[in-house]
């Protein structure tokens, strides 16, 4: 059984789902729609970026790619370019491939690519490689604060 995490902990009262899989040591998101057979346009990969001294979450479907532009002018940035692993790991509490957009250490500004909004659920990483968590889109964009954006390239 996987342990306790942040992640977890922060779904407590929300309606849920926690999903198990053998863990990669790459191409995290895939991986885990993989082994989970889901739909890749609702496995979502959390991505920080970092502009000058700030720090942001995006989460994007796994069979996609991040559009860094789109991201720092829904942020109203004036460019973005992906956090160092070490930064990320720091401001998230999570190793890279486990990293959740839920219970992160440090409250960072959040985007959930538009494309998943409507969907009845998608799946994030619940704070370590191998464990996931389905829940609705709302219900993740409510408790991370996050809005959705355009922020898929095409």
């Amino acid at each position: 059984m996987a342990e306790k995490t942040r992640a977890l902990t922060a779904l407590h009262a929300t309606d849920h789902e926690v999903l198990t899989y053998a863990p990669s040591q790459d191409h995290f998101g895939t991986h885990a729609a993989e082994e989970l057979d889901l739909d890749p346009a609702a496995v979502l990969k959390t991505l920080v970026i970092a502009h000058e001294r700030d720090l942001a979450i995006c989460c994007v479907p796994v069979d996609g790619h991040l559009s860094l532009k789109a991201a720092a002018k829904a942020l109203g940035w004036k460019r973005a370019e992906m956090a160092e692993p070490a930064k990320a790991q720091r401001a998230t509490g999570y190793v890279v491939g486990g990293i959740s957009p839920l219970g992160t250490l440090h409250t960072l500004p959040t985007l959930i690519d538009a494309s998943v909004a409507d969907l009845p659920t998608v799946t994030v990483s619940a704070g370590q490689r191998g464990l996931s968590a389905r829940l609705s889109p709302q219900d993740l964009a409510e408790l991370t604060g996050a809005q959705f954006a355009a922020i898929s390239a095409p």
